[in-house]
């Protein structure tokens, strides 16, 4: 694999016209950013929401950007930037608080001293620091349109076969614009219309574009977010408040499935920012029901008698609260194809492609956020791109099947952790969730007593950077069948014995 040195150290020949780029979140912006950083010129990102900042109550979760993810942050040279905005990993203080109001505060134990740090951060603080460094110094190379929608994709054909591509772009207020890109990048999420439309152009010859479902436990739960005053009170009295540094796992009097709930929220550096509780439950959940501001008010008094509800929760924010549709995790999925050749002019005989469509993030993989995996995954894409472009000389018709073959294996062993590494820690099945529980400290137990046996669980695994996600299900996969043997011992033994005592 390349180091990060050599990359930046090549200098690109090539200065390419017309890149478009639909979805301005983390993998759009750094893809652009990524783009201009190796030469390219020209380059526009087309966004539907209002501003790099816009505030979504339902998205305004954390991320903890880990060391797979600052691979390409040390590449553009934004890591230290992170840092200063983002509480470390290494600092991950959690306050838990029970219904009787007792709380126990502990600090998260260091699993692999030779990790890199990772930064808790909220989405739009991390978004916003993309952009700004593209308004820095990249303006003259990237262009971001705001308010603007990708709706129609179009692949004509022109002289002796030869295709290009024309994309038609809305704006809010309806005015109309065409783009001609040589390189269309699609990062626009799990319901990307680049991806839809490759399918519809790939159907006739294989079903690669087509999303691929391998259910989790963790799929389909339903969440919303309730937004907090910066430092709320954390009781009636006012003595104690919360501090924006520190999680919290607030938990709920409830016990029943259908009302058993508990608040989380991560920590983040800016103590002025609201803060985010997320909730997650079963989709027939009684809190999907709350209809109005009175009903949220009373179902949240009742289930967490510790906290001033009526103080920290404002009415407009129940209101908002009541009427928001939330969201529901997704199935794991992934597309087993990621890139598109357009023909061009043949030339001895071969069509050769210098036109091409490349797509990253969500709009190639997508799962629950068990592993916390999402945003670095994505931006590991972005970095293997930048792999594939620095290999080839920015030749598409090269760099694109390469990023391909490099990045598939890990985005299929991606899906298979997702399953797998996490699902049951939101308690949808206490039986199950414990029974998960006691694999989980199994392999843990086994891991420091025969680390050359044994691996760590695979949650602990993906947070090193240093092993690919193909390296790591390998490696959970032979523990795995080691277990399997070792009970089936276990079980001849013990049968061999049944048999020993029934026969003297």
């Amino acid at each position: 694999m390349l180091t990060k040195e050599s990359i930046t150290a090549k200098e690109t020949k090539h200065s390419y016209q017309n890149v478009l780029i639909v979805g301005g979140g983390p993998a759009g912006l750094a893809t652009a950013l990524m783009l201009a950083k190796r030469g390219w010129t020209n380059i526009t990102l087309l966004e539907k929401r209002a501003a790099a900042d816009y505030y979504e109550p339902d998205k305004s979760y954390n991320y903890l950007i880990d060391g797979r993810g600052q691979k390409l942050t040390d590449f553009l040279g934004l890591t230290h930037q992170l840092s200063e905005i983002s509480v470390p990993s290494t600092q991950f203080i959690l306050t838990r608080i029970k219904p009787n109001g007792s709380r126990k505060t502990s600090k998260s134990p260091v699993v692999d001293r030779n990790r890199k740090t990772a930064y808790w951060l909220p989405r739009r603080a991390f978004v916003l620091l993309l952009y700004q460094e593209i308004e820095r110094n990249w303006q003259e190379q990237i262009n971001v349109l705001f308010n603007t929608s990708c709706v129609q994709i179009n692949k004509t054909v022109i002289n002796d076969g030869e295709e290009k591509l024309e994309i038609i772009a809305r704006e809010e207020n309806g005015n109309v614009m065409k783009f001609e890109p040589s390189l269309f990048v699609g990062c626009d999420g799990i319901n990307s219309i680049v991806r839809k439309t490759l399918k519809e152009w790939d159907k006739s010859t294989s079903d690669g574009f087509e999303m691929k479902y391998f259910p989790s436990p963790s799929s389909n739960l339903k969440y919303k977010v309730l937004s907090l005053p910066p430092n709320f009170p954390l009781d009636s009295t006012g003595k104690e408040h919360s501090v924006c540094d520190t999680a919290y796992s607030i938990r709920g009097r409830f016990t029943d499935r259908k009302r058993s709930v508990s608040l989380g929220l991560l920590p983040q550096k800016n103590p002025n920012e609201p803060r985010r509780a997320n909730i997650i439950r079963h989709p027939d959940h009684k809190i999907w029901e709350l209809k109005n501001s009175e009903e949220v008010y009373k179902f949240f008094e009742q289930a967490f008698p510790q906290l001033p509800i009526s103080q920290i929760v404002s009415p407009e924010e129940a209101e908002r609260f009541a009427e928001s549709e939330g969201g529901y995790f997704p199935i794991p999925q992934y597309s087993s194809k990621l890139h598109f050749l357009l023909k061009q002019k043949q030339v001895g005989g071969t069509d050769q492609s210098t036109n091409g469509v490349v797509l990253l993030g969500d709009a190639i993989h997508c799962f629950p956020p068990d592993i916390g995996q999402g945003v670095n995954s994505a931006l590991e894409d972005v970095f293997v791109l930048n792999e594939a472009l620095f290999e080839s000389n920015d030749d598409l018709s090269v760099a694109l099947p390469l990023y391909e073959s490099l990045r598939f294996p890990d985005v299929k062993a991606l899906i298979r952790l997702a399953q797998t590494a996490y699902p049951w820690q939101y308690n949808q099945a206490p039986l199950r969730s414990k029974l998960w529980s006691i694999n989980f400290f199994l392999r843990v137990l086994l891991s420091r007593l025969l680390p050359y046996i044994f691996s760590p669980p695979a949650f602990f695994l993906i947070q090193n950077h240093r092993f690919s996600y193909q390296e790591i299900l390998i490696m959970v996969q032979r523990t795995t069948q080691i277990l399997y043997v070792l009970v089936g011992v276990l079980i001849c033994g013990f049968l061999a014995l049944v048999l020993r005592t029934v026969e003297i």
